[in-house]
């Protein structure tokens, strides 16, 4: 039976969800307004396209806040529902409240109720046929796997953890790998492009085989194969793109081969922009920090005995020693015995940290370290001194965290939260260095709105 040619990239799959959530929120309220008493929209008004166009982007935001567009959230149908109501609460919300730009609240709340109705059922009817027929394995994409066993355990662990729309046809390597469930292939048997065709194969993902035998037999197939037009992707492209973190095989001595400044890092009107926006964020968030101050008086006299606020060394950029500056959220004399990583269900957090901690209202005094420049709103997060000597020994790229300042919140954050091991800070690492390379305006609002998700969904520790 032949195979579907058609398949999405996860790229190809968040732009799909994108575009039918605009088009069918509009086409529901299109349908209303034809077929009901719904008139809050004037479909003659020469200002509906602006209304449409904020419609959108409301629609857009409000589900990039609330996750829709993780394909993990999109193939659920559980967590569709739940972010497809949120969405459309706040959408409704903030859209009836932008005049000018969106049309005159009408006297008739029931209007209001269409509205969210119109936006919500018609993204959920969407969304069901998305889980339904395009989230399928017709439409997966199917990937060969070529290379050194080591990397063909390591490209398998991560398409499954990962990005399970990816399905492997097989792998092509020096030997059989045992208690490996995927079709291996030996290569001196068929020619490469038979065994593309014979398995549909939409991608191959290759990583330079040590025997020079099996790199001279492949290599001349592999460039007919590129020149014919098929995907090939090296392995560490194909992994970082996969969890959007440097891979671990580049942390070694070819590491400034791979790795570099991204191109943001000298563009002059970047780096004014990102020091205008810290600038005006800190002034906003230190405003809400005077506003929260007796509530978190009362909760820390109830909860949390001891000094409102503290004080830590932390490491800045180019390795300059500061203070950070938050609400306390640990017992008094925490770290009596010396210094200890904070981890997932510490047991030396009071009940009110517990709280300040998992709505991130303990980072707000923050403001001021950005205000001041020891820190910015985006980049890894600063460690105390103590630990950076000794991740330093571990790890000798660890210091290039310090080439940019430290943020209040950042990739690693938002992506791994906590690390409270060696092998968890050599992860979270990764991906500080992934944003470093990566650094640009679209990641730093991705960062921000992943952010917001985090505080939201409580996922502080």
């Amino acid at each position: 039976m032949p195979q579907n040619n058609i398949h999405f990239s996860i790229s190809e799959r968040k732009l799909l969800l994108r575009v039918f959530d605009v088009i069918f929120a509009i086409d529901g309220i299109i349908f209303l307004s034809l077929f009901s008493n719904f008139n809050y929209f004037d479909l003659d008004s020469p200002q509906i396209y602006i209304w449409g166009i904020t419609l959108a982007s409301y629609i857009l935001l409000f589900s990039e806040i609330f996750e829709m567009y993780n394909l993990k959230v999109a193939n659920d149908t559980y967590l569709t529902i739940r972010g497809t109501i949120l969405t459309g609460v706040l959408t409704t919300i903030f859209y009836i409240f932008t005049p000018i730009i969106s049309p005159v609240l009408p006297a008739n709340r029931t209007q209001i109720v269409y509205l969210f109705l119109a936006i919500t059922v018609s993204i959920t009817i969407w969304r069901f046929i998305y889980i339904k027929f395009i989230f399928s394995p017709k439409f997966f994409k199917r990937v060969l796997l070529i290379g050194p066993e080591q990397t063909i355990k390591t490209l398998v662990q991560s398409i499954h953890e990962n990005a399970q729309d990816n399905d492997i046809v097989g792998y092509i390597s020096t030997h059989k790998i045992e208690d490996c469930e995927i079709n291996y292939i030996d290569i001196y048997e068929e020619k490469l492009i038979n065994i593309i065709k014979k398995l549909y194969v939409t991608e191959i993902v290759v990583e330079t085989f040590d025997k020079y035998e099996i790199q001279q037999n492949l290599t001349p197939q592999l460039i007919k194969l590129f020149e014919k037009g098929y995907t090939i992707t090296s392995a560490v492209n194909f992994k970082e793109s996969l969890q959007n973190r440097v891979p671990e095989s580049c942390l070694d001595n070819d590491f400034f081969s791979y790795i570099g400044f991204s191109k943001s890092q000298h563009n002059r009107l970047y780096l004014f922009a990102h020091r205008a926006a810290d600038i005006l964020v800190s002034i906003v968030g230190i405003l809400f920090l005077v506003l929260i101050i007796p509530f978190v008086v009362i909760g820390n006299l109830i909860g949390n005995r001891g000094n409102l606020f503290y004080l830590q060394k932390r490491v800045g950029k180019k390795g300059k020693v500061f203070y950070i500056i938050k609400f306390r959220s640990m017992v008094t004399d925490a770290e009596k015995n010396g210094p200890v990583w904070a981890k997932k269900n510490d047991t030396r957090i009071t009940k009110f940290g517990r709280f300040l901690r998992r709505t991130r209202l303990d980072e707000v005094p923050q403001f001021i370290n950005v205000l001041r420049g020891d820190m910015g709103l985006i980049g890894p997060r600063p460690e105390r001194p103590e630990f950076v000597r000794k991740l330093s020994k571990e790890f000798p790229f660890y210091a290039i965290r310090h080439v940019i300042k430290p943020g209040l919140t950042g990739w690693a954050q938002v992506e791994f939260p906590y690390a409270s091991s060696i092998e968890e800070q050599s992860v979270k690492l990764r991906y500080d260095l992934y944003y470093i390379k990566e650094r640009n305006l679209l990641l730093d609002l991705k960062i921000v709105i992943k952010t917001i998700s985090t505080v939201l969904f409580f996922r502080g520790t």
